[in-house]
């Protein structure tokens, strides 16, 4: 509950443990295996209302109350939602005088707190409270879920049909999508997974690239949960055997975001997965997703040609199509004809013509650009080259005048030349049509509120040996002065991570690029054409100046944008 707050810091700033004292007690918690808040309240050694108390009247300024024992109204309790209650341990607890008095355990999450404000139209007066209260309270939300639940599903109608539309109109379950909806546009998640397991239904989001649970419902929920969010996405209610696909939109003043929705039959039921896609999202411009120095030089030249092919490649969820966006926001002027063919359109942008695939009718890739050429476009982007038709489209669109973005599936960018050559593209062609190639992985930034500098462990530079050639990463610090006195070797590098805070939780918020930019020169052509492997194309490319992927992740690392770990974890092959 207060893993993401300075505990220790706060009981010797309050004056109710002495630094020796507090070193004797967090020594005592380690060896019991204990958090320090849990082994002081366990072992009795602080009266728990009695310090946090002082730490609201000393630190914090703000009143105190106990709710350990308190039963609070549920028109009051539901005012939060459940999740945000559970995350950020902070509940409503009564109204008076227009304003909602709310409990928490983190009076500095001033971000939590203006998205209740808003969300309830009333201004809020904080308290300070115990972890007891925090817990009681969160136990009333599942005591007064289950009791609703309860109600549902007694409920007996004549067709099925019928049965679960019911069940989706329920104010119960519309409060709960409501609420897992708000929550994930709230978190800035990428993807909401709904998975019903034997007894319970699982509720996780994707955030900044990785899954994080964030509440289980009692499994009877599952039913209505499932039809509502089919009534949304216009699906058939009554279809459970068979994968369904549809889409919803949510709009406010402040956003507007799009769902792509998936529901497949799993063994308990049907799973859905629910992908994010915020319209309103502003474009960023190449140096905010991460490009710097020589790469970001390379790539700006490349795309003012007015011809060629600039590929894109990475894995899926690795940021091809933002990259492949941003270049798109500088083309886009008015003297030329943009068109796009993409699955799905992510972005809607001015002046663009963007056209969706739709397989099922026979529209592709290669028919949608080859429909395309005919409307005497200036620059095409291709969502994906992923047959030899497309290939073969995209790369005579290249040769006949016009600039082609497109993404490609390959691991690193001296992949993807003979990645085309396996789709019987001729070595010539590629030589003479592709400008530039950037392939990326995205890395999670340390969170700026809760930065520390660390010194690497053991550990973790054994794996660094074992996997990288750590002696050409430090020559790069080196002739990139990025080494301060006293840094020498592996050992006596200072690095950066996040503690962990109210507005990350992990260390971690949001996301950021690493690059490697390899411009197709007449020696690197040279090398295509005579088909050379992958690994010559790179060592050719390394000579010529080019950074890889890893390099550039280490200079982010050292830079504090990011972590060593984060680089180990995205460039593991």
């Amino acid at each position: 509950m207060l893993e993401n707050i300075d505990i220790a810091k706060i009981l010797v700033e309050t004056k109710i443990f002495g630094k020796a004292e507090l070193a004797k007690h967090q020594r005592e918690a380690q060896e019991k295996k204990m958090g320090l808040l849990d082994f002081l309240l366990t072992d009795k050694i602080i009266d728990e209302n009695h310090v946090f108390e002082k730490i609201a009247k000393e630190r914090y300024n703000i009143p105190f109350v106990d709710l350990a024992n308190e039963t609070i109204r549920k028109d009051i309790l539901q005012l939060i939602p459940e999740p945000i209650a559970q995350s950020h341990s902070v509940v409503a607890f009564d109204e008076k005088g227009g304003k909602l008095k709310i409990a928490t355990l983190d009076p500095t999450d001033l971000q939590t707190f203006t998205f209740i404000e808003k969300k309830v139209e009333k201004p809020l007066e904080i308290y300070y409270t115990t972890p007891a209260s925090i817990e009681n309270i969160l136990k009333q939300y599942h005591q007064s879920l289950r009791a609703e639940f309860e109600k549902i599903t007694r409920k007996e109608t004549a067709g099925e049909q019928e049965k679960l539309k019911e069940m989706a109109e329920d104010l119960p379950i519309i409060r709960v999508v409501d609420t897992l909806l708000e929550y994930a546009i709230f978190e800035g998640a990428s993807d909401i997974h709904i998975e019903p397991e034997e007894k319970e239904l699982r509720i996780r989001y994707r955030i900044d690239g990785l899954l994080r649970e964030v509440m289980t419902l009692p499994k009877k929920v599952h039913a209505g949960l499932v039809a509502r969010i089919k009534i949304l996405s216009n699906l058939k209610l009554d279809e459970h055997r068979l994968p369904q696909d549809g889409r919803f939109k949510i709009e406010t003043d402040e956003y507007k975001i799009s769902f792509r929705v998936s529901v497949i039959p799993v063994f308990d039921g049907e799973k859905i997965v629910m992908r994010l896609l915020n319209e309103s999202g502003r474009i960023l411009t190449l140096e905010q997703l991460g490009f710097q120095g020589g790469p970001l030089e390379k790539i700006k030249n490349n795309i003012d040609k007015p011809h060629g092919m600039v590929l894109v490649t990475g894995p899926t969820g690795s940021g091809k199509t933002t990259t492949l966006y941003t270049v798109l926001n500088i083309l886009n002027k008015p003297g030329v004809n943009i068109t796009t063919v993409e699955d799905p359109i992510e972005y809607r942008m001015p002046r663009v013509n963007q056209s969706q695939v739709n397989p099922k009718i026979g529209y592709t890739f290669a028919s949608g650009l080859r429909a395309f050429l005919r409307q005497d476009p200036d620059i095409i982007m291709v969502g994906e080259i992923r047959d030899k038709e497309t290939a073969e489209i995209a790369i005579n669109a290249a040769m006949t005048g016009h600039l082609v973005l497109a993404t490609l599936h390959t691991n690193d960018a001296a992949t993807a030349m003979p990645r085309l050559q396996d789709m019987k593209i001729a070595s010539f062609l590629i030589a003479s049509t592709v400008n530039v190639i950037i392939a990326q992985r995205l890395v999670r930034k340390v969170c700026p509120n809760c930065i520390e500098k660390q010194k690497l462990d053991k550990e973790v530079i054994k794996e660094l040996k074992q996997q990288f050639d750590t002696d050409q990463i430090l020559k790069t610090f080196k002739e990139n002065k990025l080494l301060k006195a006293g840094e020498r070797d592996w050992t006596s590098i200072h690095f950066y991570k996040g503690k962990g805070c109210n507005q990350c939780k992990d260390g971690y918020k949001g996301r950021m690029g690493i690059y490697e930019v390899l411009e197709i020169t007449p020696e690197i052509g040279d090398l295509v054409v005579k088909k050379a492997s992958s690994e010559t194309i790179l060592r050719k490319a390394m000579e010529q100046g080019m950074l890889t992927m890893l390099t550039d992740g280490m200079i982010k690392a050292k830079n504090g944008i990011t972590t060593i770990e984060e680089i180990i974890r995205v460039t593991k092959e």
